[in-house]
């Protein structure tokens, strides 16, 4: 594919469609500046329509538009504030507008539900809009856009296109929820955010709300850490359009276009983009691209229904670094090999085979289009009927290295082991030799010895939600709804290269039970499987959600106040190829009822102040994996053991506002109890431990400020600061084996409950959670000196950053109490940004050219941790010579010009 003569066809339209969709000259000229009537904050992003012409505010809220002779009005309208509309007459300059929030806009979703509203709805919330994104994102990650937000750490992993992740207040993203225009888009398996397949969020993002703690979402399963609420631009925008190419550090191409016809006076409303990035990677051998598209097509029937059709994607493709080194061999890489960009760039994934052909065991790609169709019904002037009709399907998948168990296991194609550089198969350059694996199957008699699969994954995801509201009393409002989702996975593993090899021998297939698959004879245990066979796994997962939820919220004239509770009923099943004939290859169903309570009140004490308090409870079921089936890949054994997850929490805040300042803050406890931990080990088999009553604590104090304290300057802060700890004290475990019968510690069957099974006993009380900094802050400062341009920059400081672990059933021992250390503290680290752009005009047309550099300083600092051992004598520290690590990304750049037509 010729990708720079792609790129110049679609620049070479793209200003075609410039001359025809640029609007006439008009007779007057309108400006004005908008502003929030609580904080006196420029409200971003705004519409200003007049008849068939619009356009949106700046980042300093100014808008400037054309009106004809005939036109007297201009309406205003933004996501999460009233609309008004202002008479033009004679003077150009309209000065200083301020528009009110407004909880109950709706935009093309019903987003009342799950949005927040300062000063009314009393959780703990902030706010980032989209040209905030425009103008700080540049070339980074999408959740990097977060991580000036309080009790959010944002980390790249291994540095690869789409492996960032967020912790909020510890916890990590299988638990937070993020919605996207109401829409729960977790995973249902694992709960895990797999941010590459909703990369083009970032570029059609109106608002990305995080609410930590218990939120104001409603929805019928909700989240431990917190809720992430993306709401897409969709019928509230301008007449407009444009295009950009963005270019950066590392071979980094991105062009953009997108044209919105805002709601025209037939009622239909159409917005389009489409992209394409691609890039070498920052990171040794992570070159990517993806293709991101967008459509929302909304349709205002009379004045009472809207329907509103939404579709995007991001197909993509990226190799990646997963394997973490230690300090030791880190100072190996820097002294012995020489990587491109410096030392802390090496991929030790990263090599070819004997014919130079690049080769991989970190290689992915997938494409999950999403598709929705919402219905808002103003039934009267107090009630409305919300209801969305979603669907997606995935598909693809990332590489996966398998052995033949004999004379090499499948961590031989690790690159490292626990942090240690895997020399077996690496060249004096340091990259990886694939063609000495080639050599091995080559000269076997019997096979490849280690071949490559693909983790082929397949997702079918729909469901419904509907959303009830009416307001009566002049006071009360209530919301009531249904949510219900179905999901289907299929998780095969396809040889896709034998390396060399004439045939291979799935190891697999004998630990297969004749008495679960009847085909399972030595004939096919033994069978010779080659490209496109079926090795190691082959099975489907279904999960069934099924829920309803309610709140009622009264407003008074300084009280808010509300209660609200959901049920839900989770059930799992799965159904297995490989391991299981026909006849049992469905697995029974377990089931799993849950729900939440909660409810909150905030005073607003006069016109700036205003103090808050939530309290909630949380019971949902346990993962699929590790939590209802212990071992999914290869057994249809239901955990009967397993417990739903519960939370508990209660938040305390305080707000200030006024046209100079505004400032929250607040204080929250949350205990978690009974996660879902299921271990793996082996006697003389390989058995899994349930273990149960496995809790933690967070606890901190959260702060942010935004101030103006001029109108040539805006300032940002925030500072977090936790308390997070393992609170449970001898967590119990008992042995079953993958038929799910008990077992002695010699691996004898065994009654459950039986004297006699075997167990294993983990003390961690007190232990601290590792995986996320426990103390952030940042500030942020924008200078605007001239009209049109505006230069600045953030420090972020992470402190208190411990080393991830995660207990192993190799680390268990059976019969005995086994205590978890302290995890080894990283070093506290901070990272600068700086950002420039301006403004200009081009004809008719407003260009804006924009500049983003990320860790300006290029500062040298660990950006993850794992430690090397998760369980040893509480009295025994951590050898940091043993901690396997990865450091943050160094100075990367990004630039783009943007124009607006």
């Amino acid at each position: 594919m010729n990708i720079t003569a792609i790129r110049k066809g679609i620049l070479t339209s793209l200003i075609a469609s410039i001359s025809t969709l640029t609007l006439g000259a008009q007779n007057r000229t309108f400006n004005g500046t908008i502003i929030d009537s609580e904080t006196g904050a420029p409200v971003v992003g705004a519409a200003v329509m007049a008849g068939g012409n619009g356009t949106v505010t700046d980042l300093d809220g100014n808008f400037s538009i054309s009106v004809s002779e005939s036109g007297g009005s201009l309406k205003l309208s933004c996501l999460g504030y009233k609309d008004i509309t202002i008479q033009t007459g004679k003077v150009a300059s309209l000065g200083t507008i301020t528009i009110q929030p407004d909880e109950y806009k709706l935009s093309d979703v019903i987003v009342s539900g799950q949005f927040a509203i300062s000063r009314k709805t009393p959780v703990v919330v902030s706010n980032v809009r989209a040209i905030e994104i425009e103008e700080k994102l540049g070339n980074q990650e999408f959740t990097e856009a977060l991580k000036y937000t309080p009790g959010i750490h944002v980390n790249r992993q291994g540095g690869g296109w789409g492996d960032s992740e967020i912790f909020m207040r510890g916890f990590d993203n299988t638990n937070i929820a993020v919605m996207v225009n109401g829409i729960q888009v977790n995973d249902m398996e694992t709960g895990t955010m797999y941010w590459s397949d909703w990369a083009s969020l970032s570029d059609v993002t109106s608002v990305m709300q995080t609410q930590r703690g218990i939120g104001a979402n409603k929805i019928s399963t909700s989240a431990v850490g917190g809720t992430v609420n993306i709401i897409t631009k969709g019928i509230e925008q301008a007449r407009s359009g444009s295009v950009s190419y963005a270019l950066g550090n590392d071979g980094y191409n991105k062009v953009t276009f997108a044209t919105n016809t805002g709601l025209m006076s037939n009622g239909w409303a159409l917005s389009i983009l489409g992209s394409y990035s691609s890039g070498n990677g920052y990171v040794q051998g992570t070159d990517f691209q993806v293709y991101n598209y967008f459509l929302n097509l909304s349709k205002r029937i009379g004045e009472n229904h809207q329907l509103s059709l939404l579709a995007f994607g991001a197909p993509h493709r990226q190799h990646s670094r997963q394997n973490a080194l230690t300090k030791a061999e880190w100072e190996k890489v820097k002294t012995h090999y020489t990587v491109p960009g410096g030392w802390s760039r090496y991929n030790p994934d990263y090599g070819f085979n004997a014919s130079g052909v690049r080769k991989s065991n970190e290689y992915s790609e997938f494409h999950k289009p999403f598709v929705s169709l919402n219905h808002t019904w103003k039934i009267d002037e107090k009630s409305a009927l919300s209801t969305n009709v979603y669907g997606a399907y995935g598909y693809g998948g990332g590489y996966s290295g398998k052995a033949d168990e004999n004379d090499y296991s499948e961590y031989d194609w690790y690159s490292t082991d626990y942090g240690i550089l895997n020399m077996k198969f690496r060249r004096n350059d340091g990259t990886y030799d694939y063609s000495k694996i080639e050599d091995i199957n080559s000269s076997s008699t019997v096979g490849s010895k280690l071949i490559m699969t693909q983790q082929v994954g397949t997702q079918t995801w729909y469901g419904l939600t509907s959303t009830y509201t009416n307001t009566f009393l002049d006071c009360l409002d209530l919301q009531a709804g249904i949510d219900v989702k179905k999901y289907r996975a299929g998780h095969v593993n396809q040889i896709i290269d034998l390396f060399g090899g004439e045939y291979y021998l799935d190891p697999c297939r004998s630990e297969v039970s004749t008495a679960n698959n009847a085909l399972a004879t030595d004939e096919w245990k033994s069978a010779k499987l080659g490209i496109g066979d079926v090795a190691y796994r082959d099975y489907d997962t279904h999960i069934m959600q099924e829920g309803a939820f309610g709140q009622l919220e009264y407003s008074g004239h300084s009280i808010n106040a509300f209660v609200a509770g959901s049920l839900s009923y989770t059930t799992y099943w799965k159904y297995d190829r490989l391991y299981y004939d026909a006849d049992h290859a469905r697995s029974e169903n377990i089931g799993f009822l849950g729900g939440t309570a909660k409810g909150g009140l905030n005073w607003n004490i006069d016109r700036h102040n205003n103090i808050f308090v939530n309290a909630g409870f949380v019971s949902r079921a346990p993962q699929f994996k590790s939590g209802a089936f212990m071992s999914p890949t290869s057994s249809n054994v239901t955990n009967n053991l397993a417990k739903n997850e519960k939370s508990a929490t209660v938040e305390i805040g305080y707000g200030f506002h006024n046209e100079y300042v505004s400032l929250n803050a607040c204080g929250y406890f949350t205990e978690w109890m009974d996660k879902s931990m299921t271990k793996k080990g082996k006697i003389t088999e390989q058995y899994y431990i349930n273990m149960t009553g496995v809790n933690s604590r967070h606890m901190g104090l959260e702060f942010e400020l935004k101030s103006t304290p001029a109108h040539w300057v805006e300032l940002g802060a925030m500072l977090s600061v936790g308390d997070w700890r393992w609170d449970s004290d001898k967590v119990k475990g008992y042995a079953y084996n993958l038929a799910g019968q008990a077992i002695t510690p010699e691996g004898n069957i065994t009654t459950p409950g039986a004297d006699d099974q075997a167990w294993a006993l983990i003390n961690m009380k007190g232990v601290k959670v590792g995986g996320s900094a426990q103390t952030t802050a940042a500030l942020d400062v924008t200078f605007k000196p001239f009209t049109g341009f505006r230069v600045g920059g953030g420090y972020t400081f992470f402190d208190r950053n411990y080393a991830y672990y995660a207990l192993s059933g190799s680390s268990l021992k059976l019969g005995k109490e086994l205590f978890v250390n302290d995890p080894w503290r990283v070093p506290a680290s901070g990272c600068m940004d700086l950002r420039a752009s301006y403004q200009f005009p081009i004809g008719k047309l407003k260009a804006t050219i924009s500049g983003q550099m990320n860790n300006a300083l290029n500062s040298l600092y660990i950006e993850k941790a794992w430690n090397p051992s998760s369980v040893s004598s509480k009295k025994e520290d951590v050898n940091p010579d043993d901690v396997y690590m990865f450091y943050a990304l160094g100075r990367t750049w990004s630039v783009r010009l943007k124009i607006n037509f």
